[in-house]
C-alpha cells in the first residue's frame, strides 16, 4: 500500500464554524469520519473536501486565514462552497435526487436541470483542487455519491493517475437506476476509476449490470474492458476502529455518562434505537412494531423502555420535515397510550450524540435495534457490537443492510414485516446470557479481525494491483523513436506484406467507429497503400465476399472473406480456398430460427458456407443465456457435421 494518499471527500472530518471571536474548528462524527480519520493521520495522508462553512466572494481573506489553518495543522485542503452551491448541489441533486434513486425512493427524487448543472460545477471544483495537489505516485481515493463524476473529469486530466472510487450508499438494481435521467453520465463518471468500490456483492453485481445494459461492456470476474483498458469492481464492507469501542468503558467520561442514565433507567431493560432522521431508516416501522409489542405482550409494559435517538439531517428539505412530524406523532401517541406517572414506554432525543453518551448507550442498552429499509452498510451495528466488552447484548438489524452480510450470528429481520420484529423483540429479550455471548463473541472476532485499517489496506492495495496489472496488459504505444526505426525498416525493405482486420480494428481505430461501411478516410489510407507496388494489403474479415467487394474491389488490395474460406487477390477474381458443404443448414437453421423466435431483437444472417445468429438488439441479460443454449445443443451436433462454432461480439458463426 502507497504511503502516500489523497482522501476526496464531499466533507472534510471537521466542521469551521464562525464565531464572534473567529473560527472554530471542531471534529465530525459519522461513518465516513470516524472510519478514514485514523488511517489518514497514521499514514501522513491529505484530505479535500468541504469545511462546512459558507463563503462569499468579499471573504477571500477569511478564505485564506481557513485554508492554511487546515493545511498546516491537519493536512486538509478545503473546497469551498457557497450557499448556492450546498442547496442546488448538496440539497439538491445529492440529497433530492441521488439518494432517493439509491435507496429505492424513486417517488422522492426530484429531477431540476439546475440540481445537475450545480453537481457537475462542484464536481469540477473538487477535480480542479485535486488535479493541483495530486504528485506523482500517490492515490487518489474518492468516496460516495456527492462526487461521482470526479473519477472521469480526473481521468481527463490525468490519464495515469490512479483512482480508486468507493461508494458508502446502496447501489439499486438497474429497474430503479434506469430511472435517473442522467444516468449514463453518472456510471461514465465512475468508469473514469481504476477500482470501484461497493459494501456487498449485490450493490456491485447491480452496478455492473447497469454497466452493461447502458454502454455494452461485459464483465469477466468483475472486470470491465472499456477500451482503452480495465476497470476493476468488487466489495470492500467498511470496518470500524474496533479498539476504540471495545476499550470505551475505561474512558471516565463513558463512566460518568453511564452513571447518569443508569439513575434514570433503574432495573428496566433497555432497546436501543440510533439512527439520523432519514425515510430510508425506517424509524416509524419501528415504532409501530414496539407499539404492537407492548399490545402484544402487556408483561413488558414498565419493565422496557425503547430510547430513540434521531440525529437531525437535511432539516430543510420538506420528506425530511414531514418525517420529523411524524416521527414526533407516533411516540407522542405511544407515550400517551400506555405511559404513565413512573414509565416513559419511549425516550425521545432528536439531537447528536458525542462518544461518551453514544457509547454509554451502547453499553447499557439490552438490545440494539438497527432496521432500516435500506442501508449501505450501518455502522451503528458494528459498533454496538464491537462496545459489548461483557460480550452480552442482543443485536437485531435489518436484512436491507450491508451489516446484514458479516454479522450472521445477529437476529436478522425484514423491517417491513412488523410481526417478525415483534416476535424477535421478545426472543430477543428472554435470550440466555450464555446464548449472547456466543453470539456477540463469534461478531466481535469478525470486526476485530477486519477493522477500519484492515478495511483501507485492502482497498488502496487492490487499486495499486489493478493499475500493475492495467500496465501489464497495455498495448504498447510506440515512442518517437519506435516510430523513426519502424518508419526507416519499412523505406529500406523491398517487399511488405500488410495484414489487416477490419470489424474491431481498422474500423474501431481508423474508421467512424460502429459503423459497418468504412468511411473515405480510411477508403483513402488502404488507396494509398495498395498503389506501391512494394506492399501487398491483405484485408481479412469474416464479413460475406458480397459485401467486401462492394467496398474494397476497385482499391487493388486483397481480400479474405467469410474468415478465410475465399480469397480474392488484387484486383483478380474470389477463389474458393476449400470446397465445404452446406447440406448441414437444413438442420441448424430451425434450430437458430427457434431461438430468434424465444428471443427478441435476434436474428439469423446467411452467408455461402455459415450461418450467423446475432443478439446484439436482444435484451442484454436474456441474449447470453439464450447464447448458452445455442452453444450446448449445437456442442451435441457440430462433431456429425465437422463444424466450428465461433464466438464474436454478440453473435455465434
Amino acid at each position: 500500500m502507497s504511503s502516500r494518499t489523497i482522501i476526496v471527500s464531499n466533507r472534510l472530518p471537521i466542521k469551521v464554524k464562525k464565531t464572534k471571536r473567529g473560527y472554530s474548528f471542531e471534529n465530525t462524527v459519522g461513518g465516513l469520519a470516524s472510519g478514514l480519520d485514523s488511517f489518514q493521520k497514521a499514514n501522513n495522508s491529505s484530505w479535500v473536501g468541504w469545511p462546512g462553512t459558507f463563503t462569499h466572494k468579499e471573504d477571500l481573506s477569511e478564505e485564506k486565514k481557513i485554508r492554511t489553518k487546515l493545511i498546516s495543522q491537519y493536512n486538509y485542503y478545503p473546497v469551498f462552497q457557497n450557499q448556492n452551491d450546498i442547496e442546488k448541489y448538496y440539497l439538491g441533486y445529492c440529497n433530492s435526487t441521488l439518494w432517493p434513486i439509491l435507496h429505492y425512493f424513486s417517488q422522492y427524487a426530484i429531477y431540476e436541470k439546475s440540481f445537475w448543472q450545480a453537481y457537475r460545477r462542484v464536481n469540477r471544483m473538487f477535480c480542479d483542487e485535486v488535479v493541483s495537489r495530486v504528485k506523482k505516485g500517490e492515490t487518489i481515493w474518492i468516496h460516495d455519491y456527492h462526487l461521482m463524476l470526479l473519477p472521469q473529469y480526473l481521468r481527463e486530466k490525468l490519464p495515469n493517475a490512479k483512482i480508486g472510487f468507493f461508494l458508502h450508499t446502496p447501489f439499486p438494481s438497474y429497474e430503479i437506476f434506469r430511472i435517473l435521467p442522467q444516468r449514463k453520465d453518472i456510471i461514465n463518471g465512475l468508469l473514469g476509476a481504476d477500482l470501484i468500490g461497493f459494501q456487498t456483492y449485490d450493490y456491485a453485481k447491480h452496478f455492473l449490470n447497469s454497466v452493461y445494459r447502458l454502454f455494452g461492456y461485459e464483465d469477466s470476474l468483475g472486470q470491465i474492458d472499456i477500451g482503452d483498458r480495465f476497470v476493476k469492481v468488487d466489495t470492500f464492507p467498511i470496518g470500524i476502529n474496533f479498539q476504540k469501542f471495545n476499550r470505551s468503558l475505561k474512558d471516565p467520561r463513558v463512566q460518568i455518562e453511564m452513571k447518569k442514565y443508569e439513575k434514570k433507567i433503574g432495573s428496566r431493560r433497555i432497546i436501543l434505537s440510533i439512527d439520523r432522521l432519514d425515510y430510508t431508516k425506517g424509524i416509524p416501522n419501528r415504532l409501530e412494531a414496539f407499539q404492537d409489542f407492548l399490545e402484544r405482550y402487556p408483561e413488558y409494559r414498565e419493565k422496557v423502555t425503547l430510547i430513540v435517538v434521531a440525529v437531525p439531517s437535511r432539516t430543510k428539505v420538506d420528506q425530511y420535515r414531514d418525517l420529523k412530524k411524524k416521527v414526533d406523532e407516533l411516540v407522542g401517541r405511544i407515550n400517551g397510550k400506555y405511559g404513565n406517572i413512573g414509565w416513559t414506554p419511549i425516550w425521545y432525543l432528536y439531537q447528536s450524540l458525542d462518544f461518551p453518551k453514544l457509547v454509554s448507550l451502547y453499553n447499557l442498552a439490552d438490545i440494539c435495534l438497527v432496521t432500516p429499509l435500506r442501508d449501505g452498510m450501518n455502522l451503528i451495528a458494528k459498533e454496538y457490537v464491537a462496545s459489548r466488552a461483557n460480550k452480552e447484548g442482543v443485536l437485531i438489524i435489518s436484512e436491507r443492510i450491508g451489516a446484514a452480510e458479516e454479522l450472521r450470528d445477529a437476529l436478522i429481520v425484514n423491517p417491513n414485516n412488523r410481526d417478525e420484529v415483534v416476535e424477535t423483540i421478545k426472543k430477543a429479550l428472554e435470550m440466555s446470557k450464555e446464548e449472547q455471548k456466543v453470539r456477540n463473541d463469534s461478531m466481535q472476532k469478525e470486526l476485530y479481525f477486519y477493522d477500519e485499517k484492515r478495511w483501507a489496506k485492502s482497498f488502496l492495495d487492490s487499486v495499486g494491483d489493478v493499475k500493475k496489472l492495467q500496465n501489464t496488459l497495455a498495448e504498447k504505444v510506440l515512442d518517437s523513436k519506435d516510430r523513426e526505426n519502424l518508419i526507416k525498416d519499412y523505406k529500406k525493405s523491398k517487399r511488405r506484406l500488410i495484414l489487416l482486420d477490419y470489424d474491431g480494428t481498422l474500423v474501431s481505430f481508423v474508421g467512424t467507429p460502429g459503423e459497418a461501411k468504412p468511411d473515405e478516410d480510411l477508403l483513402n489510407i488502404l488507396r494509398k497503400l495498395s498503389k506501391n507496388p512494394k506492399n501487398e494489403v491483405l484485408l481479412i474479415s469474416g464479413r460475406d465476399r458480397k459485401n467486401l467487394k462492394e467496398w474494397f474491389g476497385n482499391l487493388g488490395v486483397s481480400l479474405a472473406a467469410e474468415h478465410g474460406i475465399w480469397l480474392k487477390k488484387g484486383m483478380n477474381e474470389w477463389e474458393k480456398i476449400e470446397d465445404l458443404k452446406t447440406s448441414w443448414k437444413r438442420d441448424i437453421r430451425p434450430i437458430l430460427e427457434d431461438y430468434v423466435e424465444k428471443t427478441p431483437g435476434s436474428f439469423v444472417e446467411e452467408k455461402e458456407h455459415s450461418l450467423g445468429w446475432h443478439y446484439r438488439k436482444a435484451d442484454p441479460e436474456l441474449g447470453p443465456i439464450r447464447l448458452r443454449e445455442i452453444v450446448s445443443i449445437l456442442e451435441n451436433v457440430k462433431t456429425k457435421y465437422n463444424l466450428r462454432l465461433l464466438e464474436g461480439s454478440k453473435v455465434i458463426e
